[in-house]
Order: C-alpha cells, then structure tokens, then sequence
C-alpha cells in the first residue's frame, strides 16, 4: 500500500513540477509573457500580432476573438500606420498568453506601443520586413 501511495505522489508532484509554466498538451501557455513585435489591424476585428517566433491571431471578424476586455496600446502620433481609414499598423509589446498549436493569442494583460523604428531595427522581426514598411 506504500508503495502505491508513493508512485502516486510522485507522479502527481512531476506532473505539477512540469506544467508549471509550460504549454499544455494543446498548446495553450499557463504564464504570461512579454512579447514585442508588429500589431496590425487592417479593418475592423481582424487584428493579427507578429512577434519573433510566429503570426498570432488576436481577432478574425465572425471568427475567434481574444476574449474579455484586454487593453489596446496607446499610441502616440508617429506611431501607428494608418492603411484604412483609423485601421492600420504599429510596434507593440504585450504581455500575454499563446497557444502555440493553434497561434492564437489567450489573453492580454498589459500593451504598450513603442516607436516604428523599434520593431524595424529588431533582427528577429526581419521576417516580416516587407508587411511593415
């Protein structure tokens, strides 16, 4: 009977030990992260966030959606593209949930905009060069 209780707390405590902080089997991250990158909103609800590692969906019109409010960054004159009318683009950092199965965005905490030039002179953004000009 010893035996078995401990089997079982130890699984139990290298389960808890391993999905702290770590995606879940679907991909979902359990913590929040800072991430920067580009932010761009090219016509109502659709919003796309494209940091170092992939293109993160925040919004699809009639589609997913981030849910719950989560705070747009302020952005001052200088710092936002206009492609569309108020729609466009611009540098942001968030700090975030991903789920990186499906590169969806979870849930947004905090976002702060920051200069063009930021995220133009950043190496590991250099992939999406051309979106963002």
């Amino acid at each position: 009977m010893k035996s078995k209780s401990t089997l079982v707390t130890g699984l139990l405590l290298i389960a808890v030990v391993y999905s702290v902080g770590q995606p879940t089997l679907s991909g979902q991250s359990t913590t929040f992260e800072t991430r920067c990158g580009w932010l761009q909103n090219p016509t109502p609800a659709n919003i796309w966030f494209y940091d170092r590692e992939a293109e993160w969906t925040i919004g699809v019109q009639g589609g997913y959606q981030v849910p719950g409010d989560w705070p747009w960054p302020a952005f001052k004159s200088g710092q936002w593209v206009r492609t569309n009318v108020n729609y466009g683009y611009g540098c942001v950092c968030f700090q975030l949930r991903v789920d990186k199965k499906d590169f969806r965005v979870l849930e947004i905490t905090r976002a702060s905009a920051r200069s063009l030039a930021a995220c133009r002179k950043d190496p590991s953004l250099k992939r999406w060069r051309r979106m963002f000009k």
